[in-house]
């Protein structure tokens, strides 16, 4: 039934909640998200709303802040794309410091926690030395398929990156991307060509020249998944050979803490909202503990 749910639903799911309940609202996108930022609220003082889209948020907020004044509402949305054309957006919709909150979480110290967890010591050490950090090789890897969806956005192609699969064209010892491989995945993947291989091999190109910041462009599924076929294939513990995108996933939002969080400039914005409007939102982090 989500499909059905309209911004004024969720804006009007506020209100009801309002007549109980003074605090803080935050409204997000999913309910991943709700895991993710939830556990750094201020208990009491913050309730949270999944808004099931991006739009959603956007437009249930502003109504909430304009015609029906209330201020004490705020939201947060993934970068996606929109940080490559147009930069950060200001509040009281905020945007994560990278693609999403997922690549946010990857970014952090929480991928180190979760590589020591599952990795194995020796085939770890063993691939660091032969093709360097693994994050980098993770991020490398999902890069052209982030970039392939900033093209597909930027030029209206209608390219299709639902369910691929990654170990068509991710090399499983070294996680490569084979270039060529992925967009013949991808168009495989479209129903409705408006482009051949050739010419979106080149537009490929065009783009990986311009050097695009990787936490702009990864999106954390994407990353996520080829880390899955390193754990799985590559360097992997016993008790990671079987694990999924969802449970690694899940396992990245565990080992992602208060200290990682308030280092974002997503953590910083809001904060500085919140406090001008006197409102509470995230725990605050003691240095000193």
């Amino acid at each position: 039934m989500r499909e059905y749910l309209t911004s004024a639903d969720v804006a009007n799911t506020v209100c009801m909640m309002r007549s109980a309940f003074n605090g803080t609202i935050l409204v997000v996108e999913g309910i991943t998200d709700f895991r993710l930022y939830g556990k750094f609220t201020v208990d009491g003082e913050v309730e949270m709303v999944i808004a099931h889209s991006k739009d959603k948020v956007k437009e249930s907020v502003h109504t909430c802040n304009g015609s029906r004044g209330d201020r004490k509402v705020l939201g947060i949305t993934d970068s996606d794309l929109d940080i490559l054309k147009h930069g950060r957006s200001e509040g009281p919709v905020f945007e994560t410091d990278t693609r999403d909150a997922e690549s946010l979480i990857v970014m952090s110290e929480a991928f180190d926690s979760v590589l020591w967890e599952y990795g194995d010591r020796e085939s770890v050490k063993e691939f660091r030395e032969r093709y360097g950090d693994i994050r980098k090789r993770v991020l490398d890897a999902a890069y052209p398929v982030g970039l392939l969806m900033y093209i597909s956005s930027k030029r209206s192609l209608s390219l299709s990156f639902k369910d691929l699969d990654f170990g068509r064209f991710i090399d499983s010892r070294s996680l490569s991307c084979d270039t060529g491989s992925l967009i013949r995945e991808v168009l495989g993947n479209t129903k409705y060509r408006r482009t051949d291989s050739a010419s979106l091999r080149g537009m490929l190109s065009d783009e990986m020249r311009r050097n695009h910041p990787p936490e702009s462009v990864c999106r954390g599924h994407d990353l996520v998944d080829v880390l899955v076929i390193g754990f799985r294939e590559t360097f992997g513990a016993y008790n990671s050979k079987d694990i999924r995108s969802g449970e690694l996933g899940g396992a990245l939002r565990m080992a992602y803490d208060l200290r990682m969080f308030s280092q974002t400039d997503l953590y910083k914005d809001t904060m500085s909202w919140c406090k001008k409007q006197h409102l509470a939102l995230w725990r605050e982090y003691d240095t000193q503990a």
